[in-house]
């Protein structure tokens, strides 16, 4: 077999694969295996493409953790032995979910390199205080496709609680600077209503921090269960980022809408959502 260069330094890109995307989170621990072989393929395709490109992966936990952490609230924080069983349920939940994204991902020949955020991870009051990612900037520069997910995190006040990969991506965001992070979801894009129940429902293409405000009462949370703030929480994350990091764009996008997520990944993409500074 003939050895593939390592790539250069180019352009990092962050990439979500939402938990309603993978999963189906109307059932409890249901994963979508056509969906994550098809997104396998898009992630080579934008790869081949731009083989420079730097891409760092997160999945939400869907139908597997947030089933889960709803049981024993553990967003909230853990304070008794019965909490602390719930806390370990969820973590375990997480990775048998990110074992099987892990597993697909790698049988496409994506090598996908998975790190646990809950081994390095601390929380302060459900904010993270602190997570060395140094192995990041080392995955990229042999040539590997880091991954993420969201799982549950120890915290000074509230004993322990979960930390979404949005939460994880704004704490690595100034440390590997992307240019773009794209979210890919079922939905296309944000909309004035839930698009599933109202066909009337108008997509709203671009959102900037001054904007938000007038949109925020439209935005209502995730189908199935989400313990980490649904879709007006993911926004408000994202647009709190851009404020901090104008060059940086957000990309939603549906994961199921046939090369969104390769134009999304590459900035070609002209559907879907984006949010952008002022």
């Amino acid at each position: 077999m003939t050895s593939q260069p390592l790539p250069e330094r180019g352009p990092v890109v962050f990439l979500k694969l939402g938990g309603s995307l993978i999963t189906d989170k109307t059932q409890p621990e249901v994963a979508r295996l056509d969906t994550l072989d098809q997104l396998a393929y898009e992630l080579q395709a934008a790869r081949t493409q731009a083989p420079y490109l730097r891409i760092l992966l997160g999945h939400g936990s869907g139908s597997f953790g947030h089933a889960a952490a709803a049981r024993h609230d553990t967003r909230r924080g853990v304070n008794d032995a019965a909490g602390w069983l719930g806390f370990a349920e969820v973590a375990d939940a997480a990775a048998r979910l990110n074992r099987i994204v892990v597993e697909r991902l790698l049988a496409a020949g994506l090598p996908v390199w998975s790190i646990q955020p809950s081994a390095g991870a601390r929380c302060t009051d459900g904010q993270l205080a602190n997570w060395q990612t140094d192995v990041m900037e080392l995955a990229f520069e042999r040539g590997l496709v880091p991954l993420v997910y969201g799982d549950t995190v120890l915290d000074t006040v509230r004993g322990g609680t979960i930390a979404s990969t949005e939460e994880l991506f704004g704490w690595l965001v100034p440390v590997l600077q992307p240019v773009r992070i794209v979210l890919a979801g079922v939905v296309d894009g944000v909309y004035s209503g839930d698009p599933m129940a109202d066909p009337s429902a108008d997509r709203i293409p671009v959102i900037t921090p001054s904007s938000l405000p007038a949109i925020a009462t439209k935005l209502g949370g995730s189908h199935g269960v989400d313990v980490t703030g649904g879709m007006l929480s993911k926004v408000s994350e994202m647009c709190r980022l851009v404020v901090a990091h104008p060059q940086m764009a957000v990309h939603l996008v549906s994961g199921q809408r046939a090369g969104a997520i390769v134009g999304a990944l590459l900035g070609t993409d002209s559907g879907g959502t984006r949010i952008l500074a002022d």
